[in-house]
């Protein structure tokens, strides 16, 4: 399969910026619905009485499907033509989100989020492969994707913010209903503005590569998932092992199979695999910090969620036009330096935050996180560029799903990884604070997070609660200065090898300006494991 040669298409016109518009609805309300339910557990609990095992089905099945599907989704697009199977998801997505809204019991609500899942699946990876059918020209292409990554960037913070000011006025079904209007818009100008394309050359579905793909996702995400919140356990250490045994399964597939449904040959091309590389480092970096954050302005600084939801908010208004500026500096340098420069930049926000004190200013939490969102916005958006440029047309659809698979794992690895050294930080430091005399049961809530130690701290008597508040604010602190310090050492590795790896990579000028030269002797493609499927 060739890179370069490519024959000549008009750039893009106002029809094709309009249907740009329609596609990101999607991209915005998938990623939304990843944090939507923030808010609404209490409401949706007092109402439909799950257990707290049902409950993390409501909060963690949305996620497990979406990661489980992406590359059979893709593949699937290829196949059946991508702007079929994106308006079918959107039908499917509202469809779900209604039942989701009107759910009686919570195995309905666990139901529907799976079906969530399953609809989310199919409009992720269609959404990215028809920019790529849309944007011939590697400038417009660029700015394409620079606003589908902001949207689905957008749309995970502003999930929070949303929901609360849903659930002040309305009842918590609503959370899930808003999706509907969008479905239905999309559905109606869908078939108007974006273009059919399918692979005539895909042949038949893979359905044994499908089961395997699905069979390495799905317990490697929940092993990695549960044992970020729970610790080390013997059920998802083997969900993992499992999975990468059944990733190696499917790697093997899609190396004999005479239909595969994933051209690995995509992974040979630094351009792509690199580019799925930097954007599982970025995601690792900013959702294992993530978690870290959101406690520190509820717990640390007392804010309640509505308001640490408006708070967060500020470092992505401010980093709106990064993606832009990223491209725009693409088109003048090597865009390996440019890749760089964002995680340096990212690292730099990070290293800023290793600072932070209980009682740091606000201002200095917002301006440290827009640094380092800045940066992070600037690689994501030019790895999503890269890495869709670099595939061929036809294979759009699942060059998506494997870009957005590997986001996935970055994601579950840094919750995992970053968060277990935030939590082995903070339960150290309070095992040396702890008053004695203290029960079991209530120093084993205090020595685990920040919110058993303030709930032990209120049950205290005056002086001995804010001491145990304080030390407990004071671990928690220094375990987020430490995981801070991790992700900006993963910063400037992940620098160094985009300039290691990038540098001299070159676009072909005219004819199709974002198709990207396929490695030569010097530049050898980089390795792909089993892990790399999320």
């Amino acid at each position: 399969m060739s890179f370069t040669s490519y024959t000549s298409k008009p750039s893009a016109g106002r029809r094709e910026w309009i249907a740009l518009g329609v596609l990101l609805l999607p991209c915005l309300l998938v990623s939304m619905d990843v944090s939507v339910l923030y808010f609404a557990v209490p409401f949706l609990t007092a109402e439909l009485d799950p257990s707290s095992v049902q409950q993390l089905w409501i909060l963690d099945v949305y996620g497990f499907v979406l990661a489980g599907l992406l590359i059979t989704m893709g593949a699937l697009g290829d196949r059946i033509g991508r702007r079929r199977l994106l308006l079918s998801g959107a039908l499917l997505f509202g469809l779900a989100s209604a039942l989701a809204a009107y759910a009686p019991s919570a195995e309905m609500l666990i139901a529907a989020r799976a079906l969530l899942g399953v609809g989310g699946a199919t409009l992720m990876p269609s959404t990215l492969a028809l920019i790529r059918n849309l944007f011939h020209d590697a400038k417009q292409r660029g700015t394409a994707v620079a606003a589908w990554s902001a949207a689905v960037m957008g749309g995970i913070a502003i999930g929070p913010v949303l929901s609360g000011a849903l659930l002040e006025h309305f009842w918590w079904g609503s959370v899930f209903l808003i999706n509907a209007p969008a479905m239905v818009l999309l559905l109606v100008c869908g078939p108007l503005l974006l273009p059919e394309f399918k692979n005539p050359a895909a042949g038949r579905f893979d359905l044994p590569g499908s089961l395997l793909s699905l069979l390495a996702m799905l317990p490697a995400v929940y092993g990695v998932k549960e044992i970020a919140r729970d610790g080390f356990a013997a059920l998802p250490a083997a969900a993992v092992v499992f999975g990468l045994l059944a990733a190696a399964a499917f790697v093997h597939r899609q190396r004999t199979a005479r239909h595969p449904m994933l051209d690995l040959e995509l992974l040979r091309h630094r351009g792509f695999s690199v580019s799925v590389l930097m954007n599982l480092l970025a995601t690792f970096a900013v959702v294992g910090c993530a978690v870290f954050f959101t406690q520190y302005l509820q717990t640390v600084k007392g804010m309640s969620p509505m308001e640490a939801a408006l708070w967060n908010l500020v470092p992505t208004l401010a980093v709106g036009g990064m993606a832009a500026v990223a491209t725009g500096l693409a088109r003048r340098m090597d865009r390996a330096y440019v890749i760089a420069l964002g995680f340096a930049v990212a690292a730099g926000g990070f290293v800023w935050l290793s600072w932070l004190e209980p009682g740091s200013a606000l201002w200095y939490v917002l301006v440290a996180s827009s640094v380092y969102a800045s940066g992070l916005v600037m690689v994501m958006s030019l790895g999503n560029e890269l890495a869709i440029g670099a595939a061929p047309p036809e294979r759009a659809g699942s060059a998506s799903a494997l870009l957005e698979a590997g986001t996935e794992l970055g994601g579950a690895l840094g919750m995992a990884i970053l968060g277990s050294i935030g939590s082995a930080v903070y339960r150290g430091h309070m095992d040396d604070v702890l008053p004695g005399g203290l029960p079991a049961p209530a120093a084993d809530a205090a020595r685990e997070t920040l919110a058993g130690a303030a709930a032990v701290a209120g049950e205290l008597p005056g002086r001995a609660g804010r001491a145990l508040l304080a030390a407990a604010r004071e671990a928690f602190t220094d375990g987020l200065q430490t995981v801070v310090l991790g992700a900006a050492g993963v910063m400037l590795c992940a620098a160094v090898l985009a300039v290691a790896l990038l540098r001299g990579l070159r676009t072909t000028g005219g004819e199709e300006p974002g198709a990207v030269d396929a490695p030569g002797p010097a530049a050898a493609p980089v390795p792909s494991a089993p892990e790399a499927v999320s």
